[in-house]
């Protein structure tokens, strides 16, 4: 992670043990994921293959970061790579399942489709790389 000039130490050093910037982090992703839900038809911006499986995939990843920040964030130690995919990966996989079966009861919505569940839960593999990638950085210096 060379080459991101003075304001990414300086960021994670900051923010990155902050546990209550990354809960209220979980919140406001919350929030914003049950609003998305609610809604029976959401904007289509620009079109490009498996746009709604990579939009699942990186909206979770954001709401799996906050997660796995409140978790490790504050650890002297780098944690194993699999000690942060479990966490992150039963995090999106239970949000991932609570959000499709709500969206099952929003009208012109579907609801319960496996793909997205499978693509949140990538989110959260996704997360945990970033994670484990931003604590090995922070161990280094």
């Amino acid at each position: 992670m060379s080459g991101h000039g003075s304001w990414f130490p300086q960021f994670c050093a900051r923010w990155v043990p902050k546990s209550w910037f990354w809960r209220l982090g979980i919140v406001i992703w919350l929030l914003v994921l049950w609003n998305l839900s609610a809604k029976s038809t959401l904007p289509s911006g620009p079109s490009f293959p498996f746009k709604d499986k990579v939009l699942h995939c990186l909206y979770y990843s954001g709401g799996a970061l906050c997660f796995l920040f409140v978790l490790y964030g504050r650890r002297p130690s780098l944690p194993r790579f699999r000690s942060l995919v479990v966490p992150s990966v039963l995090f999106t996989a239970i949000v991932g399942a609570s959000d499709e079966y709500h969206q099952s009861f929003t009208p012109g919505r579907m609801g319960n489709d496996p793909w997205d569940w499978l693509a949140d839960v990538s989110g959260g593999v996704l997360a945990a790389y970033l994670v484990w990638r931003v604590l090995r950085y922070l161990a280094a210096h």
